[in-house]
């Protein structure tokens, strides 16, 4: 499961004259398209909106370009960086020596997560020891915890059916190591809280960031915007390749016909020796053929989970922080977007907000006095400092729901359907449901249409 991600690799000589057609263009789309075109097929990309990027994306908003939510990637997502080396573009991914996350606390508090060169998981011994945000005693009931957190197979099949709160619970945590330490990580990572995340899902997080690994948790944050980090590049790059890419492009249906496809949309019918299915759950049960095997139920049962940003302009800067935790406030993680947004004077600041069900229907106004109040309370020259623009943005299905059973509902790739293939951070990959898993899932899709082109198994 946390195996390094195998690089894009020829597949040999492919015709042109074999289409396939990758239906959305999601990270997960994106990759395999990329990898099919390398491999010689002709690639057409269908896509239903005016823009490329599926749910990671940016726009422009007075002046600034804005990405619709923050996204990071830590050192140990090789699949991703390694697709920002072949787009050309990792130079926009700005990567951290080593892992060190400043965690803040109200009233001018201020605590810090850091590693050092040590092998895991002692790495992460000295900060632990001195984490102002803990007791003592909570410090060291974390280090049995994750002593034994490391312990675990994340392959074991039986922790999903478990909650990582329950288990955390049962090895000796209290309120304070879950809201201070273990959900700094979990809601971000896993956008849900502790007791509503799956345990295995929770233990391959931990197992591959930070337990395992003394660098896999550095921490990677774009100073480009999402449409310049791997958008524009990965349009760039199949476009070389003689790809098609095609917007406004919804697909309605898709018809086997003995060993082909046709793909329907409004006024048009595509014709395809394969088709990868890189679309959510929910579009895929809807345009996916009867004989494809797909368990709508299951697939319905994975639901969704919001992911809110607050975005604040400051006519001065109010932090030298690039980015920041914060505990015991309703702020979780906050970045520094001036640069990345192209604003000239003051300072842009992001507050994410995982697992927001809670704040998705709130109104901008009520959010704007909740989250200036706080930020004030971070930074003091945020609480002095006029405000120019506040705004919001919700994605109301950020990622599907990592609780409990969660990956026995996740799709196999293959469907029964030889040709026909799935791809998604939502299908099982064995990684949450990240950039990642959708790189992943991406290169699994085009290596499944590959074989299936070749006349081989794949595996």
């Amino acid at each position: 499961m946390t195996a390094p991600c195998v690089q894009p690799r020829p597949h040999g000589p492919a015709s042109k004259d074999v289409r396939v057609v990758v239906v959305g263009s999601g990270l997960a789309g994106l990759t395999a398209a990329c990898d099919l075109a390398d491999a010689g097929f002709a690639v057409t990309v269908l896509e239903a909106r005016s823009r490329l990027g599926g749910a990671t994306f940016s726009f422009q908003r007075d002046g600034l370009t804005v990405d619709n939510g923050q996204h990071v990637a830590l050192r140990c997502c090789t699949a991703y960086r390694a697709l920002l080396e072949r787009l050309g573009s990792s130079e926009g991914l700005q990567m951290q020596e080593r892992f060190r996350v400043p965690v803040l606390a109200p009233g001018g508090r201020f605590a810090e997560l850091w590693r050092t060169d040590a092998r895991a998981p002692l790495h992460l011994a000295p900060a632990l020891a001195r984490y102002s945000a803990l007791s003592p005693l909570d410090r060291l009931r974390v280090l049995r915890a994750a002593l034994a957190l490391r312990s675990l197979d994340p392959d074991d099949a039986t922790l999903d059916s478990h909650s990582f709160g329950d288990w955390l619970v049962r090895h000796g945590q209290n309120r304070a190591t879950i809201d201070r330490l273990w959900n700094l990580i979990t809601v971000a990572a896993l956008n849900g809280d502790v007791f509503r995340v799956s345990l295995a899902s929770a233990a391959m997080v931990f197992h591959t960031a930070l337990l395992t690994s003394s660098d896999g948790a550095d921490i990677g944050v774009p100073r480009w915007p999402l449409e310049d980090l791997h958008v524009r590049p990965a349009e760039k790059y199949l476009l070389e390749r003689d790809a098609q890419v095609r917007t406004h492009s919804p697909v309605r249906g898709i018809t086997p016909v003995r060993d082909r496809f046709l793909v329907r949309m409004d006024d048009e019918v595509v014709d395809a020796d394969a088709v990868v299915l890189a679309v959510p759950p929910e579009t895929a049960m809807r345009v996916c053929p009867g004989r494809a095997g797909l368990q709508n139920w299951r697939l319905a049962r994975l639901g969704a989970v919001p992911i809110v940003n607050v975005h604040v302009v400051y006519e001065r800067p109010v932090t030298d922080l690039p980015f920041a935790a914060a505990v015991s406030s309703p702020v979780q993680w906050v970045f520094d977007r001036t640069a990345a947004a192209g604003l000239t004077s003051g300072q842009y600041l992001t507050v994410s907000l995982s697992a927001a069900d809670a704040w998705l229907t709130t109104p901008a106004t009520a959010l704007r006095d909740v989250f200036l109040a706080e930020l004030g309370r971070f930074f003091p020259d945020a609480a002095t400092t006029p405000c120019s623009r506040f705004f919001v943005t919700r994605q109301r299905r950020a990622t599907f729901r990592q609780g409990p059973g969660s990956n026995s509902l996740r799709a196999a790739q293959r469907t029964a359907l030889p040709g026909l293939v799935l791809a998604g951070s939502w299908t099982a990959t064995g990684w949450p449901d990240t950039m990642e898993g959708a790189v992943r899932s991406g290169h699994r899709a085009a290596d499944l249409v590959t074989a299936h082109l070749a006349g081989g198994v794949s595996g």
